[in-house]
């Protein structure tokens, strides 16, 4: 693929014979396999040591996330809502003020992650929110829960969106979805296990005179605190310095060969200086918002599942508190299936959109039944499909987002929009299901439906305007993203 540079570092290397300065000016037409100083099975094994050390550590940490962000619904039918007197919307109050400094704080503290270093930011903010996880299990009054909440914003706000801008940079764009898929599969295990974790957590109710809710919150804390600490050992930097802070993870040769790939894939692997005027502008492209928008669509429905599925399994389809937190586990077992099968499909044929929409159609099929049969299994089945069709668009979008724009510092623009459009996305699945509409919980049902329904009209949109885009490119017409020979993927 013909490349043009457009990297302020272009014409200043510094170290001049070094293996990553040289990687980051190599803009060889070799097919991206071919490289003179690795056969392409020494390739794939230094691949897979990114996969086991990148994306194992990283979906472990956000395993842990997605458990402290949504264990509210087993904490409250734990006794939360009885003992905090959780009446009208308080528990949706709760929920949903996690999610202002959550949006707010996306943005700096994914520019405090390139800055800083991935390795003692992300481990940091883990250990940090672990220790106000453990304060949640003590409070007397519902109130406390409110400032507990928004500390645990401000610290969980770097942590997805560095992520998610991390991965990034380690993948050619044909390789990112089955990893983020992984990734976020990880987290999907998180969800169908925090029930059962909870139920056995729920069976100390008692200890130290403490309800079974406060050593949810207690012991999963201290989890969380012990694996921000190994994650500091754990945990790689971004691929032109990881030689240097990641101790036996790759040596340097290694570390340029990603490099090297990175350029004749999309020619950014190089960080630009940062310009405020530089990173905001990149909010100008509209495209950046569509994908935003599309995310949001997508965390308003798995953040209402994550948060309310117990509460409907238990109030709306009549299971026991016991039966409710284990079914939460076998829809979104599922939905890792289809995840990482999609993810499969759309790597193979370089395809997004036609993944997204055949998830969201899953989607819409899925919520009328879950919503609307008199049978509580068939609604149970309709369960499967809903929590299927969004979270496996989860890992997609982000592919999807990451595959069409280029430079380092709008990866982290972008990260940072479309992670916070998502928890956007959270506070609005925060308020779909609503105590007073039980136990049908109609409105919700029908939010969702429109989050679907919207999602499968932005991707059609985008698709007309990248064909169209793609086919001035082909004719010489213009340049897409600043680079000869960069086609958007669709």
């Amino acid at each position: 693929m013909a490349t043009q540079n457009t990297n302020l570092y272009s014409d200043e290397k510094i170290g001049q014979g070094n293996h990553i300065d040289e990687a980051l000016s190599d803009h060889s037409k070799d097919a991206p396999d071919s490289d003179p100083e690795f056969t392409p099975e020494e390739q794939r094994k230094i691949r897979h040591r990114v996969d086991r050390r990148l994306i194992s550590t990283c979906g472990i940490l956000y395993c842990i996330s997605l458990m402290d962000r949504t264990n509210l619904s087993a904490a409250a039918i734990a006794g939360m809502t009885v003992e905090l007197e959780l009446k009208g919307f308080r528990y949706s109050i709760i929920t949903l003020v996690f999610f202002t400094t959550y949006v707010i704080f996306q943005p700096p503290a994914t520019v405090l992650c390139r800055k800083i270093g991935p390795r003692p930011f992300l481990a940091t903010i883990v250990v940090l929110w672990g220790a106000v996880m453990i304060g949640m299990g003590f409070p007397k009054v519902w109130t406390t829960m409110i400032p507990l909440r928004m500390i645990l914003g401000i610290f969980e706000a770097g942590f997805f969106p560095g992520c998610v801008y991390l991965i990034s940079t380690w993948y050619r764009r044909y390789d990112l979805q089955k990893r983020y898929s992984v990734f976020y599969l990880i987290g999907c295990l998180a969800s169908a296990c925090s029930g059962i974790l909870a139920f056995g957590l729920m069976q100390m109710s008692g200890v130290g005179g403490y309800l079974g809710w406060s050593w949810i919150f207690i012991i999963e804390g201290i989890l969380t605190c012990i694996l921000g600490v190994i994650g500091y050992f754990t945990l790689v930097d971004f691929p032109d310095r990881a030689h240097k802070t990641a101790l036996g993870f790759l040596n340097e040769r290694e570390c340029a060969l990603v490099i090297r790939q990175i350029n004749k894939d999309r020619d950014d692997a190089a960080v630009e200086p940062f310009s405020l005027k530089k990173w905001a502008a990149a909010g100008l492209d509209l495209k950046i918002w569509g994908f935003a928008l599309i995310f949001f669509c997508l965390t308003t429905v798995t953040y209402a599942i994550a948060y309310f599925l117990p509460i409907i399994l238990r109030e709306s389809m009549g299971y026991s508190v016991g039966a409710s937190q284990c079914l939460v586990a076998p829809p979104y077992a599922f939905a890792a299936i289809v995840m990482f099968g999609t993810a499969w499909l759309a790597d193979k044929y370089h395809v997004r959109g036609p993944v997204l929409i055949g998830n969201a159609v899953m989607g819409l099929i899925g919520l009328p039944i879950m919503g609307f049969h008199s049978n509580a299994g068939v609604r149970y089945f309709g369960v499967f499909l809903v929590t299927a069709g969004s979270n496996a668009n989860i890992p997609c979008c982000m592919a999807y987002q990451a595959n069409n724009i280029r430079g380092q510092w709008k990866r982290a623009f972008c990260s940072a929009t479309l992670v916070g459009f998502g928890g956007i996305g959270g506070i609005a699945g925060s308020l779909v299901f609503r105590s007073q509409d039980a136990p049908g919980y109609r409105p919700g049902i029908y939010a969702a439906i429109a989050c679907n329904a919207l999602l499968i009209v932005i991707v059609v949109i985008n698709t007309i305007y990248f064909r169209s885009q793609n086919s001035k490119a082909a004719r010489g017409e213009k340049v897409l993203e600043g680079q000869v020979g960069f086609r958007y993927t669709y």
